[in-house]
Parts: structure tokens; C-alpha cells; sequence
């Protein structure tokens, strides 16, 4: 794409609109306003940007290998059988989750920031079913619309039912929004999922409504940890 070429057909056309409204016969005022327009007063410069090429750190078999998570969570991070590559930055925030600390991501946009807290809590889940401890909802992740849940929930979905990690250690996934009809949401109540997708208007209902649906979702989550 030739994008100063772009740029300036664009602005041609929407100089011409704009004149399309009014067309001064008086010679003194329309000069004044072929300046104004030849002067560029009623648009900015192109504005150009490039996006940041991300270094790249470790594979999800080079991750299991440092030991940072366990071989099954590399089983599921793959494409087309190939081990994801990380950046740098989420191989840093997935060291900090593994060892319990708080972090903050803020990298541009298609840096891949749901893997920053993807991988930590599916490999935390996998690790708690291998020790045999108690299901129960280990991560909440909270979001500000439907639709990144909805694409979220897809995204986890597909890479775990690609994994080929065995049934009994595959962590589960459930979405608890608006969406879904009572039924799905006494599923998720009486069975928890490993993570629950919500948003945060149902969060503040859960923890507001209490009735006794509310109240089995909020002890399922008794020591969360994501």
C-alpha cells in the first residue's frame, strides 16, 4: 500500500465534500478560504506508526525444560504440533505467576498478553490435579465485555481439546455471564470449573445478589489463587 498516496486522495475527498456545502462568490472570501484549505488547517499530518517487533524468549518446551512449568502445559501451548515461541516479556510474567508474584503487564497491541496469565494458570491447575488436590475454581478472569470472553473461552477451548493431555489432568473451563441460561450456571456452580470466565458486572453480582447459586460459585473459589 503507497500510504502517503492513500493519505492524499483521502484528504482530497473530504476537502471536496466539504466545499460541496457552500461555494463563496465573493472573490476576497474565497481566497481566504483556498488558504485555509491549501494551508492544511482543517486536517493533521499523516500520522505514521510502526508496531515494536517483541524479542523472543523461550519455547513451551524450553519453559518445561527450565522446569517453570510441567511437561503437559507445554502439550497444550503448541501449533500444529510445534511448541509456541514466547516473547520475552511473557516469559518474564510467567516466571513471576509461577513464583506467586503480583504483576502488571503493559505491552502493545498483538504482544500476546493473555499468554502472560494464560499459561501460569493452566499449568497451575494441571500441577494441582497431578497432587490430587480438591476440584475447585483456582482462577477467576475478569473482563469488560462478552466478547473477550467469548473469544477467550474459544481460545482455551480449542488449544486443550488439541492438547492430547489425559482427561483427568486437562484443567476445565466455564463461562459465567449473562449468556448463559440457568442450567449452564447451576453446571458451573455444582461442578467448578478449574476457570471461570466472567465479566465484571456479574462479578458484582455474585458477590452482591447472595442467594444460594452466588454463594456456591463464591465457595468454590475459597483460596483462590489467580
Amino acid at each position: 500500500m503507497k500510504a502517503f498516496a492513500l493519505d492524499r486522495r483521502v484528504v482530497e475527498s473530504y476537502a471536496a465534500f466539504t466545499r460541496s456545502f457552500a461555494t463563496p462568490r465573493a472573490v476576497d472570501i474565497k481566497s481566504a478560504v483556498d488558504a485555509e484549505y491549501a494551508a492544511g488547517r482543517f486536517w493533521p499530518d499523516a500520522l505514521l506508526s510502526l508496531n515494536p517487533a517483541f524479542e523472543h524468549g523461550f519455547t513451551a518446551d524450553q519453559l518445561a525444560a527450565e522446569g517453570i512449568t510441567v511437561a503437559e502445559t507445554a502439550q497444550v501451548f503448541r501449533k500444529n504440533g510445534a511448541p509456541f515461541v514466547f516473547y520475552r516479556h511473557q516469559v518474564e510474567a510467567i516466571s513471576k505467576a509461577r513464583a506467586n508474584q503480583s504483576l502488571v503487564v503493559t505491552t502493545g497491541t498483538g504482544s500476546g498478553k493473555s499468554m502472560c496469565f494464560s499459561v501460569p494458570i493452566i499449568d497451575a491447575c494441571i500441577r494441582a490435579r497431578q497432587a490430587g488436590e480438591a476440584r475447585r475454581t483456582r482462577a477467576i478472569i475478569v473482563y469488560p465485555m462478552n466478547a473477550l470472553a467469548n473469544s477467550q473461552l474459544k481460545e482455551f477451548t480449542e488449544l486443550l481439546d488439541a492438547s492430547g493431555v489425559p482427561e483427568a489432568l486437562r484443567p476445565t473451563v466455564a463461562r459465567y455471564t449473562g449468556q448463559e441460561d440457568e442450567a449452564k450456571r447451576l453446571a458451573a456452580a455444582e461442578s467448578p470449573p478449574d476457570i471461570l470466565l466472567t465479566n465484571f458486572m456479574m462479578l458484582e453480582l455474585i458477590l452482591t445478589r447472595q442467594d444460594k447459586q452466588d454463594q456456591t460459585i463464591i465457595a468454590n473459589a475459597q483460596g483462590l489463587a489467580y
